[in-house]
């Protein structure tokens, strides 16, 4: 999963720049800075020694005079900008030598949007990594400020550019140093029939920084400040995460009750965080003239609505076949004809047992990966070499994990919490994909680099399925080879039903916020709607998990987003098809496809495949690779 940045400069519209993605639930040197983080404690350690990455290859510390600077130049590049373009981009585009002048124009903007971007990730990164230490919170508060004021500065460029006429600007764009930037400028304009008068887009944006930024960041400190009693300890939210795939069934069940009570302290907050981000969507696609509830970020994502309702359509109508079907044959291994929540995600009886290594997982992932490609190896393997990874798990640091893009002058940074479990080797292949795409992808500059989150999740899914396929082939032992591939079809089911049930949970929030606030208990009720819905009745949802909606960052930082998920899975399935049947020059198309970014639209990417996500077979056979490993499973016994 990729990472959020707080750059306003790629989009036009505040609301959808403000996320470049979101982290998914699966944010430096050794220096005086505290942008490095603390120790790991010890948590893990018996996975080894792990990584922490080194940020100052962006800068050496928040309080590095290099920031102070690069902000200063920001004020100052923001304000010359506007100065020099603005109220003349119409009249100088129409010229005989527009094409030139507004290319020129669009490489400063770009120069920009790189030192934004610069300063952004390292502020969010430092963040991510200790969220509740003050100091770092004051940080990533003012840059996030400083950052959006600056950018007001540039908001007219976008708004006056989709102003221009087709014929003029098509006529500008036959300038090659202009025709470069065809696919930004085009993508630029599809966003025309939503923007809004520039002072209310300028509104719109101020008012970001107290409405739904400073929302998202006291949803991020909340709940990396929750602790969770389990037994006698006093856990964050990641390690009791955990404990629910744990051995133990006890403690499985310990932690949940333990995230039951927390959650069940605090639903009053979460719930408001909730309600008033739904609502200031609400405004703002009311005020842009959006249709539906999701069509702001079917337009982000450069995806057609009529395409994103036919994998829902086609996921849902396949819950029998799928998760309903796996866990009742899970809750069989068990010898029980249910599973009680907490044992959802429980190892199966006959898994291995022990710990992954950091070095083994390293190896495991690197190796697979060169199979495939060299070249995507190599890049991998810098991750490792040059400290792009933070793995150790520490109070304050941000759950789950991401592969945050930065900017393409500098490069990725991974974060993840490594507790040496199966899952955890497929996170590192995971965000590792995210990586190696962005790196390829860099090389399309700031503007066109980044990816719509349908084809951003290609790669990382498409990486996962990599590592299993290699470590499926290495298995001898029957057992340990039906528990790769129970734990395969596990995450599928969580990458697949449980993205999309999250997706009908989001529908169903904001479209009955409409109508005005919805309780803790609603919210729940919506959730466990859902719940039962996707995942059947071999898992029995007890009391207490009804808030359990509450750590789902998703839904704060990136409505909407959760879908991207199931879109990549059943893509990659389907490549990962063509690849198995593919002559030699597969792995030459697939890395150009990551290398492209964002310079073609997802369609186009996968015609050299003979993939079309238009048509309606194509989500069937995605899942029926996920629906033939169940078949397989149930042949095991």
């Amino acid at each position: 999963m990729t990472a959020r940045s707080t750059s306003a400069l790629r989009k036009p519209n505040a609301a959808k720049s403000a996320a470049k993605s979101a982290v998914k639930s699966r944010a430096s040197s050794k220096s005086s800075s505290k942008a490095s983080s603390g120790k790991a404690g010890k948590v893990g350690e018996k996975a080894g020694k792990l990584p922490e990455w080194n940020l100052a290859d962006l800068y050496a510390g928040i309080d590095a005079p290099e920031v102070a600077r690069d902000l200063q130049t920001m004020d100052a590049d923001c304000l010359a900008f506007e100065t020099d373009y603005k109220g003349k981009l119409a009249e100088h585009t129409a010229r005989d030598d527009g094409g030139i002048w507004l290319a020129q124009a669009v490489k400063r903007y770009e120069a920009i949007d790189d030192l934004a971007g610069r300063l952004a990730s390292f502020a969010g990164l430092a963040h991510a990594g200790d969220s509740v230490d003050p100091s770092i919170s004051k940080f990533y508060g003012d840059v996030s400020e400083r950052l959006t004021a600056a950018s007001t500065h540039l908001l007219f460029f976008a708004l006056e550019l989709n102003r221009i006429d087709d014929e003029v600007i098509e006529k500008a764009l036959q300038t090659p140093e202009l025709g470069y930037y065809r696919p930004w400028l085009e993508d630029l304009r599809k966003d025309k029939p939503y923007q809004l008068e520039d002072r209310v887009e300028q509104l719109f944006h101020e008012k970001s920084q107290t409405g739904y930024s400073a929302w998202n960041r006291l949803f991020d400190q909340t709940i990396s400040s929750l602790r969770f009693k389990v037994a006698a300890k006093e856990l964050a939210i990641e390690p009791t995460l955990n404990l629910l795939q744990d051995r133990d069934g006890a403690k499985r069940k310990a932690a949940a009750d333990a995230l039951a009570k927390t959650f069940k302290a605090n639903e009053r907050t979460f719930a408001l965080i909730t309600n008033t981000l739904a609502k200031d969507k609400e405004i703002s696609d009311r005020w842009r003239g959006f249709a539906d509830v999701a069509d702001s970020r079917h337009l982000n994502n450069r995806v057609e609505r009529e395409v994103v309702d036919a994998l829902v359509s086609s996921v849902r109508a396949a819950y029998p076949k799928l998760s309903h079907r796996y866990y009742a044959l899970k809750a069989g291994w068990f010898k029980k004809k249910k599973l009680p929540h907490w044992d959802r995600n429980a190892p199966l009886p006959f898994s291995a047992t022990g710990t992954i290594a950091w070095p083994e997982a390293k190896s495991m992932v690197l190796t697979a990966y060169r199979g495939f490609s060299t070249e995507m190896a190599d890049i991998a393997e810098r991750f490792f070499t040059d400290r792009w990874i933070d793995a150790p798990v520490r109070p304050g640091k941000a759950p789950g994990a991401f592969s945050h893009p930065t900017t393409p002058s500098a490069h990725p940074y991974v974060l993840m919490n490594y507790q040496g479990k199966p899952r955890d080797v497929m996170t590192l292949a995971h965000e590792l994909g995210h990586g190696v795409h962005q790196v390829l992808a860099a090389k399309n500059g700031p503007l066109m680099a980044p990816t719509p989150l349908t084809l951003a999740e290609t790669a990382s899914v498409f990486g996962e399925m990599l590592t299993f396929r290699r470590l499926l082939a290495q298995t001898g032992n029957a057992k340990q080879r039906q528990a790769l591939l129970a734990g395969k079809v596990e995450d599928m089911i969580n990458t697949v039903v449980r993205q999309i049930a999250f997706y009908s949970f989001e529908r169903a929030i904001h479209t009955e916020r409409q109508s005005g606030e919805l309780t803790a208990e609603r919210i729940g009720q919506i959730w466990l709607g859902v719940q039962n819905e996707s995942l059947g009745a071999a898992i029995d949802i007890r009391p207490g998990y009804e808030n359990f909606w509450m750590y789902i960052p998703h839904f704060i930082h990136s409505p909407f987003y959760v879908y991207a998920y199931a879109f990549g899975d059943c893509l990659v399935n389907s490549l990962y098809a063509v690849y198995e049947h593919a002559a030699e020059g597969f792995a030459d198309r697939y890395l150009a496809m990551l290398a492209a970014g964002g310079t073609k639209h997802y369609s186009e990417l996968l015609k050299p495949f003979g993939l079309d996500a238009k048509d309606p077979k194509f989500w069937d056979g995605g899942l029926s690779v996920i629906s033939g490993m169940i078949d397989e499973l149930e042949t095991m016994g």
